[in-house]
């Protein structure tokens, strides 16, 4: 009979052992454990404590318990040897602890047994069974639970483990969804099967249109800016060539989006190999460098404009200086003085771009000075039109402004930069000469004030951009006009700077609106 029971006994461990072991969700395999365990020594309750990252032990999960009772529980998990085995696992006062726990919960409660949840000699955790009846703990339960709760342990562990790497998983999934950066994630035979937000905003492709496509299918260039693509350097041996074995690859070019549109990207490629050397994944990570295709463009702008913009009046300034120096020449004073004149506007010109330059340097580290105070526009718009009229025969320059225009505070020599900025391009964009109108209507949250002229006005598409600095319309009756593209977007930034906003209304050939609101505080 004996024989018989031992037997039934460990083909019922077996059985429980195979259980927990095709379990990987820690909080199955938890109650699994504790009700084998109750099961296999006849107790009513037990509970499991389970080592925490920081050190200690805490309850992890409980069968036979009232919830509102388990913090009571937490005095048995004191004095928990840190490694023991089997034979010298002792909690020092276990039974009196017990008993405390008994006197204070009103559990029936009187045998515990607390037995080492052992992978090797790592504890994870301790295994308790209480009864609240029937005899003591034998050495044969003691034995018999011994070999379960090493399964446990091992169950236990398996879970811990599957539950770190699917909250790891998660963690990288939330990472590369959210990236900033388009990520794509091929299969060896360049499939998609990771498509993150980002590179389906870049490029038209949901993730679930995308995955199950072939790389060329949504990759797709309209312009390469390097000498191989994936295809290419695929078709030359990559990754696994050996002089390229490894090596990150890099493609760059305009990659035509999925509704026909382009736009600048910069792609890496990464091959995943394993430990044969096989090629098991292509990482694709694709960064829009659109900015700094723009920020390229600026900069050669820049050099060719402003190394224009200084040449030409430096070599004005140059020439009438050489020639009023010359030692065989005798000027009478009407041509002196015509020449001297040209040497100061030539001066101030330069003197204004320079001027402007340092105020883009300025606005670029967020510091363009301000001095507030109470400005009146009507009568600075009165003063600029006073000073440009004198300087134009074929224009009429016309300020409109009600009697009681309110005050607004800012800063009156900056603002007086705008408006002169307005009617100089208003009068340079009006060649065949007409009427220029400064005009200022207030509003209840502020005032707006509008420059208008009849000139040749502003293609549609450039309305967008006239504002960018270095930017200038690109159209044959303009290029002749000049200048460094600076004056907009520093008037825009000056207003900007003061709260408000600044807009363009136009339409070719009927002229342009350049208005700006501004706030009265």
């Amino acid at each position: 009979m004996l024989t018989s029971y031992w037997i039934r006994q460990r083909e019922y461990l077996l059985e429980i052992s195979r259980a927990l072991t095709a379990q990987l969700d820690l909080d199955t395999v938890l109650e699994k454990i504790l009700q084998a365990a109750t099961e296999i020594l006849g107790g009513q309750a037990a509970l499991i404590a389970l080592r925490q990252p920081g050190g200690g032990f805490a309850v992890h999960a409980a069968r036979g318990l009232p919830i509102r009772l388990a913090g009571y529980f937490s005095t048995l998990l004191v004095d928990i040897p840190e490694q023991a085995g089997h034979a010298d696992f002792h909690i020092p006062g276990l039974a009196i602890k017990l008993q405390d726990v008994a006197l204070a919960t009103g559990l029936p409660f009187n045998q515990v047994i607390a037995l080492p949840m052992l992978t090797g000699r790592d504890l994870i955790g301790v295994l308790y069974v209480f009864r609240a009846h029937g005899g003591s703990f034998t050495l044969d339960d003691r034995q018999v639970l011994s070999s379960f709760a090493d399964q446990a342990a091992i169950a236990v562990q398996n879970a811990q483990l599957y539950q770190r790497l699917a909250q790891e998983k998660r963690r990288l999934d939330a990472i590369l969804e959210h990236s900033a950066d388009g990520v794509m994630i091929m299969d060896s035979g360049q499939r998609v099967t990771v498509f993150n937000l980002a590179l389906s905003k870049l490029t038209g492709w949901s993730a679930g249109e995308a995955i199950g496509h072939h790389h060329d299918e949504i990759v797709v260039w309209e312009r390469l800016e390097t000498d191989l693509d994936l295809k290419k350097a695929v078709a030359g041996g990559w990754p696994l060539a050996r002089e390229r074995g490894g090596h990150s690859l890099y493609v760059e070019g305009d990659l035509r989006r999925r509704n026909g549109t382009t736009v600048s990207v910069g792609i890496t490629y990464a091959p995943l190999l394993d430990r044969e050397g096989r090629l098991v994944n292509i990482i694709a990570n694709v960064r829009d460098i659109t900015r700094f295709r723009e920020a390229d463009r600026l900069k050669s702008t820049f050099v060719s404009i402003v190394s224009h913009e200084l040449k030409t009046p430096v070599a004005t300034i140059l020439g009438y200086a050489e020639t009023l120096a010359r030692p065989d020449a005798r000027w009478d004073m009407t041509t002196a003085r015509e020449m001297a004149v040209t040497i100061k506007e030539e001066a101030q010109r330069l003197d204004r771009l320079i001027t402007d330059l340092l105020d883009v340097s300025r606005l670029q580290a967020g510091a363009l000075p301000l001095t507030m105070e109470d400005v009146a526009l009507d009568a600075l718009a009165s003063r600029v039109a006073q000073r440009f009229q004198v300087q134009t025969d074929r224009h009429e320059i016309l300020v409109r402004f009600p009697d009681d225009f309110p005050a607004v505070r800012g800063d009156a020599m900056r603002l007086e930069q705008v408006l002169n900025n307005l009617v100089s391009n208003g009068i340079k964009y009006s060649p065949q000469g007409g009427k220029i109108f400064i005009e200022g209507q207030s509003r209840p949250d502020g005032v707006v004030v509008t420059v208008t002229d009849e000139g040749i006005g502003i293609p549609t598409t450039e309305q967008g951009r006239i504002f960018d600095a270095f930017y200038r319309v690109d159209d044959s009756s303009t290029r002749s006009t000049g200048g460094a593209g600076l004056g907009l977007f520093l008037a825009r930034a000056i207003i900007e700077a003061h709260g408000g906003e600044m807009w363009v209304e136009s339409e070719p050939g009927k002229g342009s609106a350049f208005s700006f609101a501004l706030p009265y505080g």
